[in-house]
């Protein structure tokens, strides 16, 4: 069933579905907007430009740039410098939502907290120590 949504470019309404997040007239002006990006890519001088150069060549908008990257749309085995920005740090990657230096900070805490985390159930575990003492009596 599809629901009723603002068209995040235009304001109006559209019928949201899943397959497109804006109407399907700014969805036809994004679509000439990848073609004249796709038209300055394939040329081969342009084939490494950055997000930056693009951006002036062209006059589209970062922003749906990187969500061409993102979405697969734009792929870097084609193009080597187009990248999305890590969620984390801002800086360009081109898989996940994080860049790699992030994605080994974040690996590394996690192994540092596993640590600590074995550390205090080993002391835990001796703390538990039963002693039975004899009673005998004499």
């Amino acid at each position: 069933m599809a629901e009723l949504r603002n068209c995040p470019m235009c304001g109006g309404f559209f019928n949201y579905t899943g397959l497109r997040e804006v109407c399907h007239n700014c969805s036809q002006k994004e679509e000439d907007l990848y073609q004249i990006v796709y038209r300055f890519l394939r040329k081969r001088e342009n084939r490494a430009a950055t997000i930056e150069r693009i951006e002036e060549a062209t006059g589209v908008d970062s922003d749906l740039l990187y969500k061409w990257v993102k979405k697969g749309r734009l792929h870097r085995a084609m193009f080597p410098n187009l990248g999305y920005p890590c969620d984390n740090c801002g800086r360009l990657t081109n898989k996940g939502k994080l860049c790699d230096a992030c994605t080994e900070a974040l690996q590394s805490d996690l192994r540092t907290f596993e640590a600590a985390k074995e550390f205090r159930e080993s002391i835990l575990q001796q703390d538990r120590a039963t002693y039975h003492a004899d009673n005998k009596k004499k």
